[in-house]
């Protein structure tokens, strides 16, 4: 019997086999296919410039007897903008205009003597002059008289006015107003050298679209075409600059504003994609966990290609349906169980 009691102890007290380890928890999502556009990101911010900004100033002095516009307004090319004081002009003109009659007289009756050879050739020569230096001197003087009308050289919106009605300026040193052309207007903005070669190659095939967005803006974000790339890299910053132009109907963009700009390159069909932060990077590639059927992980190299709003286009590596990891990778190795906590 004390030896049966020693058996049957032995036997209790003999160690349980292996345990099996518990799964990891992680989160995790399907392998999508979709279209994706291919967007330079980060998006770079944009500096909007007018197309023609032109400063206007008196090309005569005098006195602004006359200021026919508002401050901020629209005017077309032609509009007439200041009115000069035009009675000193005038007056000059009448002036001239009777010298020149005379002249003109004086010059007649010379060209009979002349031709009765009762002149000098040098005494018809002066005459022919005077008249010819008096008419060039009204012309002058018509233009002057042209110029105490000042018009908008070009479509645009006015900015502060420097000088008002009554204020005599001097010509062509004062700065009477600054006009920008703001339909269509510019978005200056710089991007890597390295997105070069696909902006080059895409720019051949087609118009690149750009969108330009900022805070409070309502309704649709404007969209306008890349129009220009630089001739050289900024050795500096290693960038290029480039611009694009809207036709800014709506008035939404402004001359000095800042906006986020999105330059779509091309759109990829039937893209793989995952989200971004299942892409781990490895010594010697990039890689993801992928959870097989029997609730383990393996990790599998890949290849990608754009991310675009955090997800991440795999171009080898990954089909479309199959599951990847996305969050607690630090925990895994290939063969280790997992748990799904996302569903």
């Amino acid at each position: 019997m004390l030896l049966a009691a020693f058996a049957l102890a032995a036997g209790c007290s003999r160690p349980a086999g292996p345990k099996a380890a518990a799964a990891v928890p992680v989160l995790a999502a399907q392998a999508a296919e979709k279209t994706m556009p291919v967007r330079i990101e980060p998006p770079p911010v944009g500096h909007i410039m007018p197309i023609l900004t032109v400063t206007i100033r008196p090309q005569i002095g005098g006195l602004i007897s006359a200021v026919k516009f508002q401050e901020g307004q629209e005017v077309k090319k032609g509009d007439l903008l200041f009115t000069i004081d035009p009675r000193p002009a005038q007056a000059t003109l009448a002036h001239d205009q009777v010298q020149l009659e005379n002249a003109k007289i004086q010059f007649d009756r010379e060209q009979k003597l002349f031709a009765d050879k009762l002149i000098s050739q040098d005494e018809f020569d002066t005459s022919k002059s005077a008249r010819d230096t008096l008419a060039a001197t009204v012309q002058a003087d018509e233009l002057n008289l042209g110029y105490c009308e000042i018009r908008a050289p070009i479509d645009g919106r006015t900015g502060g006015l420097q000088f008002h009605e009554g204020n005599v300026v001097k010509s062509p040193d004062d700065v009477l107003l600054t006009i920008n052309q703001i339909h269509p207007i510019y978005a200056t903005f710089a991007v890597p050298e390295r997105w070069l070669p696909k902006i080059q190659e895409q720019m051949r095939q087609r118009t690149l679209t750009v969108t330009a967005s900022y805070e409070n803006l309502e309704g649709e974000p404007p969209q306008g075409d890349l129009t220009f790339v630089d001739n050289s890299v900024d050795a500096m910053t290693g960038t290029i600059q480039l611009k694009a132009t809207f036709l800014n109907q709506r008035g939404l963009l402004w001359p000095g504003q800042f906006v986020q700009l999105a330059l779509q390159l091309e759109e990829l069909t039937n893209a793989v994609v995952v989200p971004a932060q299942a892409v781990q990077n490895g010594q010697n590639s990039q890689f993801v966990f992928v959870v097989k059927a029997d609730k383990t992980v393996e990790s599998r190299a890949v290849k990608t290609s754009v991310t675009v709003n955090g997800e991440t286009v795999i171009t080898t590596g990954v089909r479309a349906g199959e599951t990847v990891v996305t969050d607690g990778q630090l925990r895994l190795a290939p063969g280790v169980a997992v748990e799904d906590k996302s569903k």
